[in-house]
């Protein structure tokens, strides 16, 4: 039986004689000291309840050992309920409770006082067949606000509900956690394009030194996507990513030292940060292969995908305030030092696996794993076998022609606004923001829309071909409408569209390495995104090249021609199914 019940007021009355307890309980009965004894003249049967106690009881209480009267301290009758008749001395406030089985079900009160709830030990009830045993303790005093009494509180073995938070899916708690290593990644990443203008002054850098100063961050990044993605592979996600922002974080926190100490320095110090953001991408999409199920892969890496683009709406509006108001090392040492905010949660809450995870619930852990039979690490990474496989070269190709598109955007877009469009610096500046807020929402939007296809039983196969045609096409489109727009917000317009349709590519392309090989997720990426880094490399320099012989159509026109071919590759090739194993 378990209750909760709260009984008020210092004198207390029920049908028969009442014993106060004080600090010491006189011996009734067995003698035993502190232990109050009572004959039960109803049952034979055994029983034993255990009611915790909360307040104070300040004078000894007296029960009735007559047979005659069926009411004490506690009665327990068969028809499964306790009920208590108390009677307060000081202003007759009258309370009658019924208690049944599990809780409190009935209250009457003449005037209901107000009490003050405080601290308290336990008060432990046991009754047998033949006698009560009543345990004393020391109970902490409630006060009342009417009249001199004093308040109890009994407490049963209520199922006690865990708060909101302890309920909240341990997988979502990976992504979240995810989702806010690769805010932290961007911040890191952009801060320098903006604190580069005061830098440049302060140490009279040309234009030359400063597009080697930007471009030494990707010789790093393009040293550990596949290494990046074999140790996740093979040590486990929790480990690289952990190792990762560690390593970017100090990196950035150390970046104004090693620019004071030379160029070379600093060079230097820009490809470490590369190397520590390098891991992130594949350690990432190692650790949600493990925990998120294939009906919720595609908005999880959406939303941890728009950290990163939220990163730089962050970075960009945050660092021109730091800069202005305590100058530009401030910018690196604010930013680097949330790396270990974030790496103290991550040590806390995040396990590479679900089997891990000693705290995971049972009912997580069956949706997660699916009844499928976990298997040992990866030790020896499978290279003929994964690079024989006509899917894994559709990812290699399809995030080639992605990311053309998608950096000469991103990199070359104010340039655009300030030649064609004729905005100046800061409203150049202002636009920029605009396609990352339009990524981070369309591609949730993706994702939401992709694992409700595929909850409604289209296969995964179809999904990935949909989203992916439309994270091509869709920015396709809407490139070619440039060159017949004629007003500067409609051209905004499209460049908005083209990202937000772009980002579509979440639920497609990114999603499918966990699709094809979830046990070779983190290699898998590595591979693609390196081609993807190259594609941002060449396609950058590529357009400034175009740009000297040519117009602004003539860039647009390569980009639209490489995503109709990864368009072509995409639905021919790839697949939603697994094919490594």
């Amino acid at each position: 039986m378990t209750m909760t019940a709260f009984i008020s007021n210092r004198s207390f009355v029920a049908s028969g004689n009442v014993y106060r307890s004080g600090k010491d309980m006189s011996v009734q009965r067995g003698g035993i000291s502190g232990v109050s004894v009572a004959k039960n003249p109803f049952s034979k049967w055994q029983h034993k309840m255990y009611l915790p106690l909360e307040g104070r009881l300040s004078k000894p209480m007296r029960t009735s050992h007559n047979k005659e009267e069926r009411c004490s301290l506690v009665s327990c009758q068969y028809s499964q309920y306790l009920s208590f008749k108390l009677k307060a001395s000081g202003n007759n406030n009258v309370e009658q409770r019924e208690v049944y089985r599990l809780g409190l079900s009935k209250r009457k009160y003449a005037q209901k006082p107000q009490i003050e709830v405080g601290k308290a030990n336990k008060f432990r009830v046991c009754y047998k067949s033949e006698e009560y045993n009543v345990a004393e303790t020391k109970i902490d005093q409630l006060q009342s606000t009417e009249g001199t009494g004093e308040a109890i509180l009994l407490e049963g073995n209520l199922q006690q509900v865990s708060p909101w938070w302890q309920q909240f899916p341990k997988r979502w708690v990976i992504v979240l956690l995810c989702f806010a290593a690769f805010l932290l990644c961007n911040m890191d990443r952009v801060n320098m394009s903006i604190a580069i203008l005061p830098m440049s002054q302060e140490f009279n850098w040309n234009s030359a030194t400063v597009g080697l100063i930007q471009s030494s961050f990707f010789w790093g990044y393009l040293l550990t996507q596949i290494v990046g993605g074999i140790w996740a592979d093979k040590l486990g996600g929790k480990l690289v990513l952990g190792f990762g922002v560690v390593w970017w974080s100090i990196a950035t926190v150390l970046t104004p030292i090693a620019a004071k100490l030379g160029l070379p320095c600093l060079l230097i110090m820009r490809a470490f940060m590369g190397i520590g953001e390098g891991v992130a991408m594949p350690a990432m999409n190692n650790i949600l292969s493990k925990w998120i199920p294939v009906s919720e892969r595609s908005r999880s890496l959406a939303l941890v995908y728009s950290g990163m683009y939220l990163g730089s709406v962050t970075g960009l509006a945050f660092s021109p305030v730091l800069i202005q108001k305590f100058g530009w090392p401030s910018v690196f040492y604010s930013f680097g030092s949330l790396g270990s905010i974030w790496f103290i949660l991550w040590l806390r809450k995040a396990y590479s696996s679900p089997k891990e995870d000693p705290d995971l619930g049972a009912d997580e852990k069956k949706l997660i794993l699916g009844g499928n039979v976990s298997k040992e690490p990866v030790s020896v990474i499978p290279w003929k076998l994964i690079l024989s496989k006509a899917p894994v070269w559709a990812l290699i190709i399809s995030h080639f022609c992605h990311n053309w598109g998608t950096f000469i955007l991103l990199t070359w877009m104010p340039t655009y606004y300030n030649q064609v469009l004729k905005f100046n610096l800061t409203e150049s500046g202002l636009f920029c923001v605009l396609p990352w807020l339009t990524m981070a929402i369309f591609a949730n939007i993706g994702g939401w829309i992709a694992d409700t296809l595929v909850s409604k039983g289209l296969s995964i196969t179809s999904v990935r071909k949909i989203m992916q045609s439309i994270g091509f096409l869709g920015p396709a489109f809407f490139l070619t409408q440039l060159s017949h727009v004629r007003t500067p917000a409609m051209a905004v317009l499209c460049m908005a569209c083209s990202q937000g349709s772009d980002a579509f590519s979440q639920s497609g392309l990114y999603s499918n390495h966990q699709d094809i090989g979830p046990r070779y997720a983190g290699v898998l990426l590595g591979l693609s995104n390196t081609a993807g880094v190259l594609a941002g490399v060449f396609g950058t320099a590529a357009t400034g090249y175009i740009l000297q012989r040519g117009s602004w159509d003539d860039v647009f026109k390569v980009a639209v021609a490489l995503y109709i071919i990864g368009t072509l590759v995409w639905n021919i090739f790839s697949t939603g199914e697994k094919v490594l194993d």
